[in-house]
């Protein structure tokens, strides 16, 4: 236990504690903020910031506040992790990290549109036949270009970015050291998918959100939902397979470009399918087939898994391509 505490996983995971604990602390007092600032903006004029802000908070549930703590407490507590990743790597009695390919930018820029072309298109690709089998219809009201645009260009660069760069390129790289390259990305993997649902089942409900003990309420409730057994099937599954195919692209590429483009393909066409498509309840599909969303099911599954055995083709052609060019 105390080689694991002093080891970068064991690093990892208690930044994930320490969040989720400082989250529960301070998720009560930025909900009680947020109401005052809402009550405000209703009775006195305010700046429009604020005014939007103070809307924006007054429409929020409890759950929301505690998202925006974590985020927050997260950001807090990185630069420990940092401090003590940079310290493990000076340590002599670890590995050396893995090397890093070097990349050219026509190559980097090639890696990053076939990531996105694949994981994209197959996803958009299963959307459209969830949709002629009646699964998912289109929505009456799609937004408009402009907002469609918007919705789906900034996750889709702002999330690739962030969360390869910490998940693939910090953890994976420190966690290599460490353990075999399976080992270290089904490591990393099950962290990647357990931080992508730290969010309460629907309709959790909080008695008091402004008791100073309410976000630990929520966080039990939270760690209650990976109980449910049709959770992981059909949800927690998907985005472990997500988290196992971006791995092993980085290890086997050497390099965080064709993850990013992958990542950004899953994102964009995942916001794009259900800003214009809405799934239809009580259909055959429901639950196990597909979820409320097209990473949820064993549908999602199997593309993930045809993902994958192309990702596996196109790795090869780029390390020809890299082989060639040398």
């Amino acid at each position: 236990m105390k080689r694991f505490l002093q080891s970068g996983i064991g690093a990892a995971v208690l930044w994930v504690i320490g969040s989720l604990l400082l989250a529960a602390v301070l998720a009560p007092w930025l909900y009680q903020g947020g109401m005052r600032l809402a009550a405000a903006a209703q009775t006195r004029e305010l700046a429009a910031v604020l005014e939007w802000l103070g809307a924006a908070c007054g429409r929020s549930k409890f759950g929301r506040f505690f998202d925006r703590a974590l985020l927050f407490s997260a950001l807090v507590l990185l630069p420990f992790l940092l401090r003590r990743i940079k310290v493990l790597r000076g340590s002599p009695e670890i590995a050396p990290e893995p090397p890093r390919a070097l990349v050219s930018w026509p190559c980097a820029a090639a890696q990053v549109a076939a990531g996105c072309v694949i994981a994209g298109g197959l996803l958009w690709g299963m959307g459209a036949i969830l949709d002629a089998a009646g699964a998912y219809a289109p929505r009456a009201d799609p937004p408009s270009t402009g907002r469609l645009l918007s919705k789906i260009l900034v996750p889709a660069v702002a999330a690739p970015l962030l969360e390869e760069w910490l998940f693939r390129g910090v953890l994976l790289g420190l966690w290599l050291r460490f353990a075999r390259p399976a080992a270290a990305c089904a490591g990393t993997s099950l962290l990647f998918a357990f931080l992508h649902f730290l969010k309460p089942p629907e309709g959790t409900a909080i008695a008091d959100p402004a008791h100073p003990l309410a976000g630990f309420e929520l966080l039990g409730k939270i760690m209650l939902h990976f109980t449910d057994p049709v959770f992981f099937v059909t949800d927690f599954a998907s985005l472990f397979v997500v988290g196992l195919i971006l791995a092993m692209a980085r290890v086997r590429s050497g390099a965080l470009w064709f993850s990013i483009g992958l990542h950004a393909g899953w994102v964009a066409a995942f916001k794009g399918y259900h800003l214009l498509y809405r799934s239809v309840e009580n259909h055959p599909l429901r639950p196990w087939g597909v979820g409320d969303n097209l990473r949820s099911g064993l549908l999602p599954l199997l593309t993930l898994g045809l993902t994958a055995v192309i990702c596996h083709f196109a790795l090869r052609r780029f390390a020809a391509v890299s082989r060639a060019s040398r």
